[in-house]
């Protein structure tokens, strides 16, 4: 019973800050598996398949509001999701600290980034709307994508400021393509994946699956309610203490 209110908590925590912030939850939730003594390959899985819910919950919130293009959408579908399969089959051949100190280093550069960066996701600008600007758009989603079936997660924010920088979407609607498209249809997708290839604590989905649910609604909610400042300060302060704590 401990055990699954400590999961519960977590889950609810890790996936309201990920909601507002446009992801991260992995890097709150995945390592407190790991303490209450998962192996890696099952906390993944584990993992994988309760962060499905927080799509599900942030999709209902901002399916009622006008933020999504079904273009735009499809597009991260098309390049996202053959990355996802295919980086959840592979191993990547960086030995582990060295992966996690680069990775540490570039999601606290991100926040940092947009600390200096004041106007930055404020409004909607698009760019790079064209051929070219899709061709190396999409490459980076793909990068994403096969990122996000490898490793626990934090991909979510590598997503959001691609969105933002490179396509001149506020955070808001960035928040909400990264949450619906990447929380819901990437984590879907790598959450089957990875049931089919490895063992699943089935035991503490259901409690991972209410706060993450819970979390991405109230998450969605505070992001649409609060707006693009809110939403940029929850961004930074994710990005940097997630950084540190892979540094650590």
């Amino acid at each position: 019973m401990i055990e699954q209110l400590i999961v519960l908590a977590t889950s609810l925590i890790a996936n309201t800050f990920s909601a507002l912030a446009g992801g991260g939850a992995g890097l709150i939730q995945f390592p407190v598996l790991l303490f209450l003594g998962l192996p890696f390959s099952i906390a993944l899985a584990t993992h994988k398949i309760a962060s499905v819910a927080l799509g599900v919950g942030a999709s209902m919130r901002y399916f009622r509001e006008d933020f999504l293009q079904q273009k735009f959408a499809l597009f991260m579908l098309l390049t996202g999701v053959p990355a996802v399969i295919f980086g959840s089959f592979t191993a990547i051949e960086i030995p582990d600290a060295i992966a996690k100190t680069a990775l540490g280093f570039l999601t606290m550069s991100l926040g940092v980034y947009s600390v200096f960066q004041t106007q930055l996701g404020q409004t909607y600008t698009p760019k790079h709307q064209d051929k070219s600007g899709f061709i190396i758009g999409g490459l980076l989603l793909f990068l994403i994508g096969f990122l996000n079936g490898s490793l626990a997660s934090g991909t979510g924010l590598f997503a959001t400021i691609l969105l933002v920088k490179w396509f001149g979407m506020d955070y808001k609607r960035a928040v909400a393509y990264t949450l619906v498209i990447v929380g819901l249809a990437w984590n879907g997708v790598g959450a089957i994946t990875l049931a089919l290839i490895s063992e699943v604590k089935w035991a503490w989905i259901p409690v991972l699956l209410l706060g993450s649910f819970v979390g991405g609604y109230l998450g969605a909610h505070l992001a649409v309610l609060k707006g693009n400042l809110w939403i940029k300060r929850g961004y930074e302060i994710v990005t940097i203490l997630v950084g540190l704590n892979l540094l650590r």
